[in-house]
């Protein structure tokens, strides 16, 4: 059912509050125990774990997972996060997970499968895709930390392709560390029908009371193959115009800009956003709602600091309030 994989975002983020054997800047494999290491990994050291590759056969969709241990031996500051897709990807996350048993071979799951429990760390829609956290602000990972890498794949040629994706951690000083960064994952589900050209929006989004002066530091949007502009404005309140935060020329579903900021930016104390979502649906049937590429979304997401836990509003679900 197409509804499942997005109810399990809705209340997994909302009540998520997370936190492979490898050799440094290898991939993940096996032997390491998961326990406490002897201090902070020293800084400028890189930590990179991949998921497949595996043979796509044409037009086969699918979201499989890989577990692996990251391989730091000490406690790792993680000031970036540098993702690489192969050709056949759709989206990329990567969790924090506190499991101890690894599973390298991809299995089948549902998309934000693990949030109830665990944190997603970036999710990527380009092929190559680079997170730089603000100086001072970084994750704090456990030494031997596991990882969950999910990655959703379509192949849309007539050939089979390969699917694979790798992540690489890149270590900061602990000494520097002031703030630790996470994702607050906001959107509507209630556009209805997209038949043509169809424009959704401003709808405005809340944010909790709880992110009241934190600092937003990285957007980005997230649409399906018709999707044409994702748009986002701070806002104090209902009603009320913005400042545009995420305003992206020529924007692209498939390989969606992210917007970072220097310095960060924050939103009015009880205030928002405004999101506004167009789409130019071209095929014969409408489209509606749904997880699969060829259903529609309407959504975007914030990397912020300093850290009050993952955060999901999601309207016609979990209210923003």
């Amino acid at each position: 059912m197409k509804w499942r994989g997005f109810l399990v975002i809705v209340f997994a983020l909302a009540t998520a509050c997370g936190e492979s054997q490898g050799t440094t800047g290898g991939d993940g494999g096996s032997g390491a125990s998961n326990g406490t290491g002897g201090g902070a990994v020293p800084p400028g050291e890189s930590f990179s774990v991949k998921w497949g590759p595996i043979e796509v056969p044409s037009g086969t969709e699918s979201t499989q997972c890989v577990v692996k241990r990251l391989g730091n031996d000490g406690r790792l500051f993680v000031n970036e996060i540098h993702n690489v897709l192969g050709a056949t990807s759709h989206h990329f996350i990567v969790y924090r997970v506190n499991g101890t048993e690894e599973q390298p071979e991809p299995f089948s799951c549902d998309p934000f499968e693990d949030t109830f429990t665990d944190a997603p760390l970036i999710i990527t829609q380009r092929a190559d895709d680079r997170l730089r956290l603000p100086q001072g602000v970084a994750y704090a990972l456990e030494p031997n930390q596991m990882v969950r890498l999910e990655l959703h794949y379509i192949n849309v040629t007539e050939a089979p392709q390969m699917a694979e994706a790798t992540s690489t951690f890149v270590s900061i000083d602990e000494a520097d560390v002031e703030n630790e960064a996470d994702i607050m994952f906001m959107g509507d589900t209630t556009f209805g029908e997209i038949d043509g050209l169809t424009t959704f929006g401003p709808r405005f989004l809340k944010v909790p009371s709880r992110l009241n002066g934190v600092s937003y530091f990285a957007i980005t949007g997230h649409e399906h193959q018709w999707g044409t502009d994702v748009y986002v404005e701070a806002t104090t309140g209902e009603g009320a115009a913005g400042d545009p935060v995420y305003e992206v020329d020529n924007f692209r579903w498939d390989e969606p800009e992210t917007v970072t900021f220097d310095p960060p930016f924050k939103v009015p104390d009880g205030g928002g956003f405004n999101l506004t979502c167009s789409w130019n649906n071209t095929s014969d049937s409408p489209v509606f709602f749904g997880t699969r590429v060829d259903d529609e979304m309407c959504f975007f997401w914030a990397y912020y600091y300093p850290s009050q836990g993952p955060v999901v509003c999601a309207e016609g679900f979990l209210p923003c309030n």
